[in-house]
């Protein structure tokens, strides 16, 4: 087993890139280094220019790669279909360009970064649902396979660049709980795409991290790592609210300081022999960004202290 930590936008707040106050993605890079990082995600498509020379010229600068580009767009209205597209072709473009850093393929490791992460996003029925297997809507069937289809599609897209694509079950999209995953899994071949488990959206959506990780062991390509403040994870669940609402106010924490058992998932990952890279997330309001680094600090400290790599 050999894994490599890296880092993404969403740890000083980058989720939406029309959000006004987003710190300026040279400050992320920037930060990203000095926390130690080798690599970076490249964040929602729009925060980083599509621009391999200037995007290349700061990666360097900062010690950085790209582990991963990011679809995160409604997947579900087929007329949303030909601008996603558009994007995988932008993202793949980007991160496969020559001029920009490669990271090295660990022993074991499945496929070669940099992956595509393939997350739905964008519906307000499911976003004040998200952590509600009970209560949150599901789509029909005919539905659920028109929604396939179009993911399908943004993976096979992907792959066309010679880009492996996960698909990213996330907390507020309809890709969440655990027969939506089990659904994914029947309906997307592994040879079309394999799975990103995210330990904090598993825990947040009612699901054992540990359990989920060997579960799915088969088809798991890449790994999310967050941590998850209990008592705000608590209240938030009790409120009317939507998934990055309720991360505003703190529900994700630096890893080792929340509810997750991180020496139980370490130990699942050697069972299943996992190996390659995993991302630390720790989404938040990008007003509170200038505490960013410290926090980033404190989860790479935390996870060198129990034996991972930077």
């Amino acid at each position: 087993m050999s894994i490599q930590i890296c880092g993404a936008p969403c740890c000083w707040g980058v989720d939406d890139p029309k959000n006004p106050y987003l710190p300026p993605w040279t400050r992320v890079l920037e930060e990203a280094g000095k926390a130690g990082y080798s690599a970076i995600e490249l964040g929602p498509y729009g925060y980083l220019p599509i621009d391999a020379e200037l995007v290349a010229n700061e990666l360097c600068k900062n010690g950085l790669a790209i582990v991963a580009g990011t679809i995160f767009h409604d997947l579900l209205d087929a007329d949303n279909q030909e601008s996603v597209l558009h994007a995988v072709d932008d993202i793949c473009r980007l991160i496969t360009d020559p001029k920009l850093p490669v990271l090295k393929t660990h022993d074991g490791q499945k496929f070669p970064t940099p992956y595509m992460t393939v997350m739905d996003w964008g519906h307000d029925e499911r976003d004040y649902a998200a952590g509600h297997p009970d209560t949150a809507p599901r789509l029909s069937d005919e539905e659920w396979a028109r929604f396939m289809g179009n993911v399908r599609a943004v993976c096979e897209r992907a792959n066309k660049w010679g880009v492996r694509p996960v698909i990213h079950p996330h907390a507020g999209g309809y890709i969440e709980f655990a027969d939506e995953i089990a659904k994914v899994v029947r309906d997307i071949p592994y040879e079309v795409a394999g799975l990103c488990l995210d330990t904090g959206h598993l825990y947040y959506s009612h699901m054992d991290p540990v359990e989920y990780l060997k579960k799915y062991a088969d088809k798991l390509d890449y790994v999310h790592f967050k941590d998850v403040n209990e008592t705000v994870y608590r209240q938030v669940l009790g409120e009317r609210i939507r998934f990055f609402d309720g991360c505003g106010k703190g529900a994700m924490c630096p890893i080792g300081s929340g509810s997750l058992d991180y020496p139980a998932i370490k130990q699942a990952l050697a069972d299943i022999g996992y190996s390659g890279y995993i991302t630390i997330e720790q989404e938040r309001d990008p007003r509170n960004s200038d505490t960013s680094l410290r926090d980033v600090k404190a989860s790479v400290d935390y996870l060198k202290s129990v034996g991972y790599e930077i």
